[in-house]
């Protein structure tokens, strides 16, 4: 399944199949690999992108490192470091900078196309309504001001996700 809202598309499915410049990774601090989406795109891009990531010496949280795709269809990956959910004021903000960081690396290395898993919506327990509307605000409010990338995929794992994500973006684009 798969909608289009002028730059942004959503598509339900696996991010590690998805031909962009860049798959984003909602990594963990170390860089190092683990569960969900980290874990997916680890298996599939091989060993040589861990053996990059031990060179970047990790991650802080809300920031974001760019690696070569290698086995993935993707040339690129951004991996970013998503808050653990905890309630606290700063959980947004450092989710929103996620998305933010990841843009601006993306526009800094001249790709035109990015895929954004639901960063910390899975194991990092971010509330999928609060973090779909992180996700997409951010996402609008960099793509009215920059020109790159031209097309901003969300790949959503579930159908709920996906419907989520679908009801706020005919809200906001309506």
């Amino acid at each position: 399944m798969q909608e289009k809202f002028g730059r942004i598309e959503l598509l339900l499915g696996d991010i590690t199949r998805v031909e962009v410049d860049a798959v984003v990774n909602a990594a963990n601090r170390s860089l190092l690999g683990g569960g969900g989406v980290d874990g997916a795109i680890h298996r599939a891009a091989g060993p040589s992108l861990l053996e990059e990531c031990r060179a970047l010496g990790g991650c802080e949280t809300g920031d974001a490192r760019i690696t070569a795709g290698y086995r993935l269809p993707a040339r690129h990956v951004i991996h970013t470091v998503g808050p653990v959910y905890h309630g606290r004021p700063d959980d947004p903000v450092l989710l929103a900078s996620c998305y933010r960081r990841s843009l601006e690396l993306a526009r800094q290395h001249g790709l035109a196309s990015i895929a954004f898993p639901a960063i910390s919506c899975g194991i990092y327990g971010y509330p999928i309504e609060e973090g779909s509307r992180i996700a997409i605000d951010t996402v609008r409010d960099f793509l009215d001001t920059n020109p790159l990338p031209e097309r901003v995929l969300f790949v959503l794992f579930s159908n709920e996700f996906f419907r989520v994500y679908r009801e706020y973006l005919q809200r906001v684009t309506a």
